[in-house]
């Protein structure tokens, strides 16, 4: 199976990416999505590059990188995280990081190509994600790869704005 669409392609974590993901991990505007209250040094991510040689029923967790087939750089990341294999299912993170490549279709291809991958070769029976209530951009990006809304946790997560809710998105293969 090809990851591969039109505008991206998912492909495994390579030693050169530790650099943007330098970038995207220590930028504090996206930390709010993340969770991420400190930065990563190079140390630590070329330690995750080297991980992901495991396989995800060890380590329970996986990252694709996002490259924009026109230019061939990476635009983004696409995490699967919290892997259950007994209960089939897995969570989805996902950041296209500069901002003017958003809204081009980088993250709604990069899930379409995860989606078929979770069903077709993980086995997958459900996909969900958390997504923080204010965030329209990331609820609609979901919503339109045919996740739905089942709950809402109140007051959930903390940000120097205060609380908000955190919506759940869950997506049956």
């Amino acid at each position: 199976m090809r990851l591969e669409g039109k505008l991206i392609r998912l492909r495994a974590v390579e030693p050169d990416d530790v650099e943007p993901m330098y970038h995207w991990e220590n930028d504090p505007a996206v930390w709010h999505v993340s969770g991420t209250l400190a930065p990563f040094s190079r140390h630590q991510l070329q330690r995750f590059v080297d991980e992901q040689q495991f396989d995800i029923y060890q380590t329970r967790q996986m990252r694709l990188i996002i490259e924009a087939l026109e230019t061939g750089r990476p635009v983004g990341a696409l995490d699967l995280f919290e892997f259950e294999p007994q209960h089939r299912r897995a969570g989805v993170g996902i950041l296209v990081h500069d901002p003017e490549l958003r809204g081009l279709g980088y993250a709604s291809e990069a899930l379409e190509l995860l989606t078929e991958y979770a069903r077709e070769v993980l086995g997958l029976h459900q996909l969900w994600s958390s997504v923080a209530a204010g965030n329209k951009a990331s609820l609609a990006l979901f919503r339109r790869a045919g996740f739905i809304e089942t709950g809402t946790r109140r007051d959930w997560l903390w940000s120097s704005e205060g609380f908000c809710d955190e919506v759940m998105l869950q997506r049956m293969l």
